[in-house]
């Protein structure tokens, strides 16, 4: 086991384990002041009434609202957009500065090869649930067991972290027939990817594991994916001539406009 992994195994315990109501109340106290955390946009609002920091991790928003125009690609997370361009001899960037090819990241063909990419960093203080972007059905969806290294930007412009971190890959369809591929990327601390649509998904397997959907898993733009307990990335990869990216802000609020599908 690595040292990561290690770290991240006691610390997930402590989490998880509920204590008494008085230390719980002072521990979830200290996190939300210590991250800044408006708990004015959660249910319930008042922090003490999370009976483990893991629940409090995974707060639910009050309310989060998506366009409706079914080509609006939106973020699927509350997240720093730490990089985003366009895909060129298939190699994409971490971070400016790091890059890496994609068949390191996803191990099988993905055609994506002039088309376009965006990197979402979800610190401990977002949201940690994650929802869908578009209209889409999930086809395919890859466990690739991996380290946890975090992957806050600082660590991200001196270590090439992820094609080695722990990840779930989705190769997806959106109404057009195009595939495009969301990536949730696992991180120091995150030893979970809770992937709401395939209880399959929950467990860690020593190998690459694959599930292919013969009725692909029909979702709609806003429906709840899954959620990171503690904080993670999420990448997006479209294809080739036919995603327009469209946001200039350097962070996004889960349901702000990313881009367009053409």
């Amino acid at each position: 086991m690595t040292p990561s992994r290690f770290l991240s195994q006691i610390i997930v315990k402590i989490a998880k384990t509920p204590f008494p109501k008085p230390i719980q109340c002072l521990i979830n106290k200290l996190y939300v002041k210590i991250y800044k955390i408006d708990m004015n946009e959660y249910i319930p609002e008042n922090s003490c009434e999370y009976k483990t920091l893991n629940d409090l991790f995974i707060r639910e928003k009050k309310y989060i609202e998506f366009y409706e125009d079914e080509d609006i690609v939106v973020s699927p997370s509350d997240s720093e957009v730490i990089a985003d361009g366009e895909i060129e001899a298939n190699y994409v960037y971490q971070i400016k500065g790091k890059k890496y090819k994609i068949d390191e990241l996803i191990p099988y063909e993905t055609k994506l090869n002039g088309g376009y990419f965006i990197n979402l960093y979800l610190s401990p203080s977002d949201y940690h649930r994650f929802h869908v972007p578009i209209d889409m059905e999930i086809v395919k969806a890859t466990y690739i067991p991996g380290e946890l290294n975090p992957v806050k930007p600082s660590f991200l412009e001196k270590e090439l972290v992820f094609p080695k971190n722990k990840r779930v890959v989705l190769r997806c369809k959106d109404r057009k027939d195009r595939y495009f591929y969301l990536v949730a990327v696992g991180a120091m601390i995150v030893g979970k990817i809770h992937l709401n649509f395939d209880e399959r998904l929950q467990k860690d397997y020593e190998k690459i594991t694959t599930f292919e959907y013969e009725n692909p898993i029909k979702l709609k733009k806003g429906d709840e994916l899954g959620r990171f307990e503690f904080g993670s990335s999420i990448l997006l990869f479209f294809g080739p001539e036919h995603f327009k990216y469209l946001n200039q802000k350097e962070y996004v609020e889960v349901g702000d406009i990313l881009g367009e599908i053409y």
